[in-house]
């Protein structure tokens, strides 16, 4: 699958953006018409953002709806808008139980089209961030993960990860050649306006790949901001697709046709020394 000539020409790929709220079931009564929009318009791989199913009025209260591993309503909501609409669903985060009951593994969960669960991968990078009154420390309720995640989708290999991964061009790298990295994540609003699209271009630049962000974006019941701005960015580092704030979607193509082109014209990967 690695191989680009195995992969389909072309991969119709989503990103749902939101602005959550603590209340999980009201927060899948928003995704669900987002999601049903992404594959009207023809989307077979869509991304929800981070913290699609809670985003609270505290960081402990996704500790309160920690899920088992396997069983739990935003597992169960994944598999069955998977396969209702016959697509690869990525659920940006889930807060999934461990051993610290203080804390939870903040889980990207991956569906195929049949519903079965093909992918998890545990938020390495925690991020932490103090200016002024505006303070963030997500070590206190997650537990980070330990190993980086990928899987095949159509249009190739795809990397996982989460928000804070993106600045740490490293976590890229290991994961070998890719089509596809996807960055579910809930930025700031004074870090994405700084940071957010530059971070997404660069990782697209560097691993010649399409990268596919989904954020919530606006203001949220507990009065934080998120940045918004979902986007598709290619491997030239082109906008694709952007939407700035509030619920939508932004649609787009993953074209092989593209990534070949690029590697051809400047074969950066094929450099590499250092590795």
């Amino acid at each position: 699958m690695n191989d680009l000539r195995e992969a389909a020409s072309t991969l119709r790929v989503a990103a749902v953006q939101m602005i959550s709220g603590g209340d999980v079931s009201a927060n899948l009564g928003v995704a669900a018409p987002l999601i049903a929009q992404a594959a009207i318009e023809g989307a077979r791989l869509i991304v929800l953002p981070e913290y699609f199913g809670v985003f609270g009025e505290r960081a402990t209260d996704k500790v309160a709806v920690r899920e088992r591993d396997g069983d739990g309503p935003q597992q169960s909501f994944l598999a069955e808008e998977a396969r209702r609409h016959q697509v690869w669903l990525v659920g940006g985060t889930v807060p999934l139980a461990c051993d610290d009951p203080a804390r939870v593994r903040s889980a990207c969960l991956v569906y195929g089209p049949d519903g079965e669960r093909v992918a998890r991968y545990d938020k390495i990078h925690l991020f932490s961030f103090v200016r002024g009154e505006e303070r963030y420390d997500e070590g206190r309720t997650i537990e980070p993960g330990t190993a980086p995640g990928t899987f095949d989708a159509p249009c190739g290999r795809v990397g996982l990860s989460i928000c804070y991964d993106v600045r740490f061009p490293e976590l890229y790298r290991g994961l070998g050649e890719l089509a596809l990295i996807l960055v579910p994540a809930a930025f700031t609003a004074t870090t994405g306006a700084a940071h957010w699209q530059l971070l997404l271009r660069a990782r697209a630049v560097e691993n010649q790949c399409y990268v596919l962000a989904a954020a919530q974006g606006g203001l949220h019941p507990n009065r934080r901001r998120t940045y918004g701005h979902s986007t598709l960015i290619d491997p030239w580092g082109e906008i694709v697709a952007e939407l700035d704030e509030g619920p939508g979607v932004v649609v787009g193509d993953v074209e092989m046709a593209r990534l070949g082109h690029v590697r051809t014209e400047l074969p950066a990967l094929a450099h590499r020394v250092l590795r």
